[in-house]
């Protein structure tokens, strides 16, 4: 009896563990910024990028094709290393 008790209640912490990373993770992606399909609006929450830049990088993709990776942002003048390290982690293809 005590046995089961204790896998009961293990099964119980696997169960919250899982569930609350499995949310994490949603929040996580939502937060991403999707290069290759963002509008003007989404990509003016970037860290260093207006208007102009955030249009730059739609003309780019839509004359060059998609991005294959988000380091192709250096690609466009006026982004360089530091605005893509200020905004890695919310970037995404």
């Amino acid at each position: 009896m005590q046995h089961l008790k204790r896998t009961l209640i293990f099964l119980a912490v696997i169960g919250f563990v899982s569930a609350f990373a499995m949310s994490v993770s949603a929040e996580d992606s939502a937060d991403k910024i999707n290069i290759n399909t963002a509008t003007v609006e989404e990509l003016i929450q970037l860290k260093g990028v207006g208007e102009k830049l955030s249009q730059a990088i739609i003309d780019y993709r839509e004359k060059n094709g998609l991005f294959k990776n988000v380091v192709d942002l250096e690609n466009i003048k006026g982004i360089g290393p530091k605005i893509l390290a200020d905004n890695m982690d919310r970037l995404t293809i």
